[in-house]
């Protein structure tokens, strides 16, 4: 084929990929719906040309056209990669986490159910081997959720419901490929009736092989990406190569799924890549991926639909039967998981609530399209597999696919308005109503001071000013009219403007450089925790994703664990250094936020709400500044560090900053102001690299280490590593509860305490000691001492205790110390000692 003709034709592809999305905006229908239908019609007038006698003119444009050479392999190994690969980048992933066991169940387990909820409809209602039955149901499995999402979001839906659907349709794709595969090899190698427990038992074996081979390439590419830090061309080039080489390894190499492994390598980049790439280079590289995916998703959809005619060539009246036998089952399936298993999750609280009209526009919004035609097309291509399987797979698969694009996807907009998803609810109403009337009020007080700079008409500001007055009135009095909204629902809406603002602040620190890329993600997904928290349960929910913000996490209670049972302290040291980091952001970020309260949120929602927003500021700072002061005394150098980093790189973006006002402004010409920022990325380079975190544990150089043990001689140093216990709490835990008998003393080895009594509280780190009081006293405890840190104590039995007392003159100061801290005569502790010269061994 003319190489010109085909080059013509692709050209005009991407002319009608422009022309699409307008049109859709335009008619209000899914980006899809609108590709899939051009694509069709496409499709149609090649064949018409191609054999009306009207005209031959455009005989080789529609050859063009019927003849690319578009087969399976096309849409698997060229656009399937690039989707599923962008689609992982774009992911809030720590966010997602939160959410994964309803990702879970509507992708796999729907999956699986509406694989064998189709096949089983169509064993029994056709005459089909089981084996291609469940092929056409794992086929017809494969989700496009594309349109209901963006419609959501134009609703401004929850972003919960939206990140759940973007879930959903990443693993809904890589598990109803993996069931494809399967099936397709039973089919292919004549197997009628697989028995469906050797079908289920290879699965975890695609899925698991396929993860493992994502996970390797990813880390390859990250490590040489990395190497290149100072080349952003190639770092874009290799991250292209990645998912290609990831899919071909998997599925040539390996022999497990390709989707899978491209999944895999997207996350791994995803959660790897902002903390190893520069910041401008990382999105640099998501805009690329962005545009990418735009261009392989349309082209897709178009080259997709120009297959149906070929498709439906061969229909009979039976296959219209056998489509809607799958179109019940695949909605019936997809209604059980909605409205039978996600609620039951719901009430056993292992999945957020999703309120039944989102439950219905998700069933309705289920589209199918690009992936259950080229699954499809990749049947039909097979010389294994029976020419009547064939058929009937590309038929249903393409009767089905048009059901969902015709009948659903146009009719989608019109479920969600009867189902009153695209109405503000009274509360958002009423807000709405007021902040139109303050954001006018502010409108009027610029325009007046505009019209006095330029020294505007009179008659021209009067007239204009006399318009814009009466629109304020009327905001005004549809303010007033709604302006019984309750003080909770006031605080909800203060809480989620505050915690807007929060993320928009996150978002200049990022882009100023204040923050770090690897906190970046981190701390975004902190601040949508908090919007949702708030927007679900008001204040308790606020404070509640606030408390979890400063929380220790799973993953950092299993680096606890691996530390302390395999030695393995390299993942806690990480860990705990970016708690640290992003403990400093925070505090930043809150800083910022006390004028925000004092002017905007005060202003629409009046002085009371504006007072309790800052009091839950300010209980925010404190939990903030407890979690930092816990991390301060276990590494008291470690957070000097970190803040002397922060300094040097706010020092530096004010430098780069002053040299591009040297350069607007003609001081410096572009070779100077090059060689200048030239110098800046270097030094930036160096202010980037963390501090390293020893957090290594052993306690004989732990001993050395401590002041109270310095003047032991060696065997007496030995002799007492030997008594002491070593013991590990979490920060939270309770090390000494009140009105306790005091049996023994703890020396605090890492960590941090907070020690309470008679209404005081003290703080005690690294290398302090408590206990000792109660027990020289003889008396129970009267204070309760709580870890603000995961930390780790050497403790010493009450016997112990007082011949090392005996023995050590620092010791005798130390408790001395701490006897006047707490207003305790130490005279009374010590009068029953010996002095410095009894020479007992500790042990």
């Amino acid at each position: 084929m003319d190489i010109v003709l085909i080059t013509t034709v692709i050209a005009s592809l991407f002319l009608v990929i422009g022309v699409a999305e307008p049109l859709a905006a335009r008619l209000r229908l899914p980006y899809s719906v609108i590709l899939a239908t051009l694509g069709i019609l496409i499709g149609l007038a090649a064949v018409f040309f191609l054999r009306t006698e009207l005209t031959d003119a455009l005989n080789p444009v529609a050859e063009a056209i019927l003849g690319l050479p578009i087969r399976s392999n096309v849409f698997l190994y060229v656009f399937l990669p690039t989707l599923l690969f962008q689609a992982t980048l774009g992911m809030n992933l720590r966010r997602m986490l939160d959410d994964w066991v309803p990702i879970l169940v509507l992708a796999v387990v729907a999956v699986i159910v509406a694989t064998l909820s189709v096949g089983y409809a169509l064993s029994w209602a056709s005459t089909l081997p089981l084996a291609a039955c469940l092929l056409i149901g794992a086929i017809v499995s494969t989700t496009d959720p594309s349109a209901v999402v963006s419609i959501f979001r134009s609703l401004s839906a929850p972003r919960r419901l939206a990140r759940i659907i973007e879930g959903e349709s990443l693993l809904n794709d890589a598990a109803a490929i993996a069931l494809f595969g399967l099936f397709m090899g039973f089919v292919m190698l004549g197997v009628p009736n697989p028995s469906l427990g050797d079908a289920l038992s290879r699965f975890p074996v695609l899925i698991a092989g396929g993860a493992l081979t994502g996970w390797l390439a990813a880390r390859v590419a990250v490590w040489v990406m990395a190497l290149f830090s100072r080349h952003e061309l190639a770092q874009i080039s290799i991250s292209v190569a990645l998912p290609y080489l990831a899919y071909i390894g998997a599925e040539q190499s390996v022999g497990a799924s390709g989707v899978i492994a491209v999944v895999a390598a997207g996350l791994t980049l995803n959660l790897s890549g902002p903390g190893r790439l520069p910041p401008q280079a990382w999105t640099n590289l998501r805009e690329v991926w962005d545009l990418l995916a735009h261009w392989a998703g349309a082209l897709i959809f178009i080259l997709a639909a120009l297959l149906i005619p070929r498709l439906l060539e061969e229909v009979k009246a039976s296959d219209v039967a056998l489509v809607g036998v799958v179109i019940l089952a695949a909605i019936a399936a997809r209604a059980v998981i909605l409205f039978g298993l996600l609620p039951l999750l719901t009430a056993m609280r292992a999945s957020p609530p999703v309120e039944r009209p989102y439950r219905a526009a998700i069933l309705w919004g289920g589209l199918r399209g690009a992936v259950t035609l080229a699954l499809a097309l990749a049947v039909t291509e097979s010389f294994r597999v029976p020419v009547e399987v064939k058929r009937v797979v590309g038929i249903l698969a393409t009767g089905f696919t048009l059901f969902t694009l015709i009948v659903q996807g146009t009719t989608l907009r019109m479920v969600i308005r009867w189902l009153g998803l695209d109405r503000l609810s009274p509360l958002d109403e009423a807000l709405s109503r007021q902040v139109v009337a303050v954001a006018l009020q502010t409108v009027r007080e610029d325009v007046a001071r505009t019209a006095e700079n330029y020294d505007l008409s009179r008659d021209i500001v009067r007239s204009e000013a006399k318009r814009f007055g009466e629109r304020l009135d009327g905001a005004v009095k549809r303010a007033e009219a709604s302006a019984d909204i309750l003080d909770r629902d006031r605080i909800t809406l203060g809480l989620i403007a505050l915690a807007g603002r929060e993320r928009d602040t996150i978002l200049a620190r990022v882009r100023e450089r204040t923050i770090s890329a690897r906190m970046a993600e981190q701390v975004l997904s902190d601040a949508d925790r908090l919007i949702e928290g708030a927007r679900s349960d008001g204040r308790s929910g606020y404070m509640r994703a606030a408390r979890h913000i400063v929380a220790y996490g799973r993953g950092f209670r299993v680096a606890v664990v691996l530390n302390r049972r395999l030695g393995l302290a390299r993942p806690l040291a990480r860990l705990t250094a970016d708690r640290f980091e992003l403990l400093l952001s925070q505090r930043l970020i809150l800083q910022d936020l006390g004028e925000f309260i004092r002017g905007r949120i005060r202003r629409i929602h009046g002085r009371r709400v504006a007072e309790l927003l800052n009091e839950l500021l300010a209980r925010r700072v404190e939990m903030l500044e407890t979690a930092l002061e816990g991390l301060r005394l276990q590494y008291p150098g470690y957070a000097e560090e970190l803040e002397r980093r922060f300094i040097r790189r706010t020092a530096l973006r004010l430098e780069e900053r002053e040299y591009a006002t040297m350069r607007e402004d003609g001081l410096i010409g572009s070779e100077v102001y090059t060689a200048l920022m030239q110098d800046v990325a270097a030094r930036r380079a160096r202010a980037e690299v963390r501090p390293r975190l020893d957090i290594a544990l052993r306690r004989a150089e732990l001993m050395k280490q401590f002041p109270l043990f310095a003047e032991l001689d060696a065997r007496a140093q030995k002799r007492l590593a030997r008594v002491l216990h070593t013991r590990y709490v979490d920060a939270g835990d309770v090390v000494i509860r009140k009105d306790s008998t005091a049996k023994r003393v703890f020396f605090i080895a890492s960590g941090a305490v907070e020690l309470e009594s008679a209404g005081q509280t003290w703080r005690l780190g690294r290398g302090e000691m408590f206990g000792q009081l109660a027990l020289l006293m003889n008396r129970v405890r009267r204070a309760e001492v709580r870890a603000i840190a995961p930390s780790t104590f050497l403790v010493l039995d009450e016997d112990r205790f007082r011949r090392l007392l005996r023995r050590s003159a620092a010791l005798r100061e130390a408790v001395r110390a701490s006897a006047e801290k707490r207003g305790i005569e130490p005279g009374d502790l010590l009068s029953n000692l010996p002095g410095d010269g009894v020479r007992e061994a500790p042990g």
